[in-house]
């Protein structure tokens, strides 16, 4: 990657292609359709955050979401995730650098890739790596290591990392980044988060409190 096509000192960043534009202005119009949405950019719980809550000298943000982590969240909040929703909650009236959505997958589960399809084609760069068979029988795949690398790697284009994971494994490298000057901001279930992880935050968003601005609608076909 050159940094002439792509440094924080000369603005050039390499921004997302039109169609994350385009998904950005859909989430800000679709949230005033009805009066009963939630407004995606100025009215949020003031309870959903810990720490430092305001959004002041974000800069330019990038987001990392666990898939694995976000799905066990959503399962214990017995809500489905709409991912439009939640990069616009998440993204906010910042700048998005990218959205990476980590997850293992199962190459014979055409369900899946099809969502992926969709994850793609709205904001999202997915990462992926084929689920393994575990003695108990159970299948994981863990993505520690992609996220760290990403994190690490990308953080001199970014001004704050927006981690969606409550993985205590990841802590050494979100501190890391945070040496670097970047803004930490973790959004996880509480109950689910390491303190480790919530320790090197500069921002904790709990996903309990702000499940309402993320979930699908009944009648949402999408994702």
């Amino acid at each position: 990657m050159s940094n002439s096509n792509f440094t924080k000192d000369n603005g050039q960043y390499k921004i997302l292609k039109d169609v994350q534009h385009e998904q950005q202005e859909k989430c800000l119009i679709e949230t005033h359709v009805d009066s009963e949405k939630i407004n995606m950019q100025n009215n949020f719980s003031d309870d959903s955050t810990l720490f430092d809550d305001s959004l002041a000298n974000r800069g330019r943000v990038a987001i990392f979401i666990d898939g694995s982590n976000l799905f066990h969240a959503a399962l214990q909040l017995n809500i489905e995730i709409d991912y439009a929703r939640l990069l616009c909650r998440l993204t906010q009236s910042s700048r998005l650098l990218r959205a990476f959505f980590y997850t293992g997958i199962d190459r014979a589960n055409d369900k899946q890739q099809g969502f992926l399809l969709w994850m793609r084609r709205h904001g999202y760069r997915v990462v992926t790596k084929d689920l393994m068979l575990l003695p108990d029988g159970s299948k994981s795949a863990k993505l520690d290591v992609e996220i760290a690398v990403d994190l690490i790697t990308l953080a001199p284009y970014y001004d704050t990392a927006i981690l969606v994971s409550g993985d205590g494994d990841l802590a050494y490298a979100v501190n890391a980044v945070s040496y670097q000057g970047v803004r930490i901001e973790i959004v996880s279930l509480r109950t689910m988060a390491s303190d480790s992880l919530i320790d090197v935050a500069d921002c904790f968003i709990d996903l309990e409190l702000i499940k309402n601005d993320i979930q699908k609608d009944a009648h949402s076909t999408e994702n």
